[in-house]
């Protein structure tokens, strides 16, 4: 999912940041996902936006509890031929809400392999929330494993409603492939790693499968990514912003446009994620060239900084500063509630704490993990903490056991720390490598701001470095779709849907 409240976007960015605001979300930066909205410009962006409904189950984990909600999904079937017996495409949407299928490279693959594709929202984001009250309690059903068996019931369900509009018997399969971005990346190789027998393969395209509780590896990435000029300008723009803090704290967060965050720690990690989300997204002149320049004219980094924060985070981007605010995360009814849900599932599953190392940090040294933890307690009560053991231990985290699945990622991205960068047989891993190749390269392209139609590459430093990525991963859909295309009749073997009698959330 930057870093924060918004993947909170793992993983908050969340779908555009550019198309992410509103479609999927830019990928766990911890804060709010973007709007868009006359960033993007609405037509072309989306293959369709027309809703559908299903019911889900509430707690696929537990024998008594029946209850239902409402989840909303997308379909878009141009592709799929009359008799749609081709694959279907199941795209799963992350860490924030989700208004449509995006008009990204997936549309191209689709339209090649004659496919339909299906999107379902993920449960309590956007329109598909269980509760009108997101307190900790309410917030108990919402994490990774209840998310794939949403998956995997959604799966089955669409696949019997297929069945049904074509006059086939139950026991007719198409074939299935998964795709994922950041959080819902790391969904898609969990999905094949859990429901293998429900999908040909997965692509998990900056799928952050490790849960990691101090990632230092994130600022890291980042100074690495800025350059040697770059990144000493950052770290002296934090240096003089942690000085000024101490003498008037009030003036410096005003000149920034964010004087409401009265938590220090609130503010630098701000401050943090502003210059993170260039790089992560493929924009990385936005911040190094006017701080370059005005360490090399001898202007004020601060006033420039501030200005770049201003401008281009906060304006261009639609990044809302109260999605940084502790207090304004701990309200149970908010006007845009993917920050609050985001950080919950950071802080009781994944981490993911974007923590400063202690040598050669570009964020604050105060940005730690004390100043994770206590958001977390504050924000959600005693008792909720990240366990990223058992988090890996269930999913294998870099080690995971599984066959058939893409792992991709951009060489400037810092969340590629968090995904399975080692290629093998089964699981082949590729780095797109170019200056501005970030999160999700493979599918939207660089930059990512304005939204890239059908993932346009010719705007990426190295568009042959994508492009030769693209073909493998259209090799290994191809190789697995054949391998599992003739369709199958699993009759009562396979359960049908589940959800008709059952009562809805009230």
């Amino acid at each position: 999912m930057g870093s924060r409240a918004r993947f909170a976007s793992l993983l908050s960015a969340s779908f555009l940041l550019l198309l992410l605001r509103s479609a999927e979300p830019l990928g766990l930066r911890q804060q709010t996902p973007l709007a868009g909205g006359e960033l993007l410009g609405v037509a072309g962006r989306y293959l369709t936006r027309e809703e559908r409904w299903m019911n889900q189950r509430l707690d696929h984990f537990s024998p008594t509890d029946h209850r239902q909600f409402k989840q909303r999904y997308f379909e878009f079937l141009d592709y799929h031929g009359a008799a749609a017996t081709g694959p279907v495409f199941l795209r799963i949407c992350g860490e924030s809400s989700c208004d449509g299928i995006p008009n990204d490279y997936l549309a191209v693959l689709a339209k090649k392999f004659g496919a339909a594709v299906v999107t379902p929202e993920h449960r309590y984001y956007g329109k598909s929330s269980p509760f009108e009250t997101l307190s900790t309690e309410n917030l108990r059903f919402l994490s990774s494993k209840q998310a794939l068996f949403d998956l995997a019931v959604f799966r089955q369900y669409y696949q019997e409603t297929l069945n049904s509009r074509h006059n086939r018997s139950s026991g007719f399969e198409n074939p299935w492939f998964v795709f994922g971005v950041s959080y819902a990346g790391a969904l898609s190789a969990w999905f094949r790693l859990k429901f293998p027998h429900l999908t040909c393969g997965s692509l998990a395209s900056s799928g952050v499968v490790l849960a990691v509780y101090n990632f230092t590896d994130f600022d890291k990435q980042v100074g690495e990514s800025a350059g040697p000029e770059c990144k000493a300008a950052l770290q002296e723009t934090t240096r003089v912003v942690d000085e000024q803090l101490q003498s008037d704290s009030h003036s410096v967060k005003a000149l920034f446009g964010a004087q409401t965050l009265k938590n220090d720690g609130d503010f630098l990690f701000l401050l943090a994620d502003a210059a993170t989300t260039t790089f992560q997204y493929g924009n990385p002149d936005a911040v190094c060239s006017p701080l370059t320049n005005a360490k090399k004219n001898g202007k004020d980094l601060v006033e420039t900084y501030a200005q770049f924060v201003r401008d281009y985070y906060i304006k261009k981007l639609e990044t809302t500063v109260s999605s940084y605010d502790q207090e304004y995360l701990k309200e149970t009814t908010p006007d845009d509630s993917s920050s609050r849900l985001w950080w919950f599932q950071v802080c009781s599953e994944v981490a993911y704490f974007q923590v400063a190392p202690k040598n050669d940090s570009v964020r604050s040294a105060k940005v730690n993990t004390r100043y994770n933890l206590d958001l977390c307690k504050n924000v959600y009560g005693k008792g909720v903490y990240p366990d990223v053991f058992m988090t890996n231990l269930y999913y294998g985290g870099t080690s995971i056991a599984a066959s058939k699945i893409v792992f991709t990622n951009g060489s400037q991205d810092p969340w590629r720390h968090a995904s399975k960068q080692k290629s093998s047989k089964d699981m082949p891993s590729y780095l797109i490598k170019c200056s501005n190749c970030g999160h999700g390269t493979d599918l939207r392209g660089c930059p990512q701001l304005p939204f890239r139609i059908k993932g346009d590459s010719s705007n990426c430093t190295s568009p042959g470095a994508v492009d030769t990525v693209r073909k493998q991963i259209t090799k290994h859909i191809d190789l697995w779709l054949s391998q599992c295309q003739e369709p199958t009749r699993l009759g009562s073997g396979m359960l049908s849907h589940p959800m008709t009698h059952e009562r809805t959330v009230q």
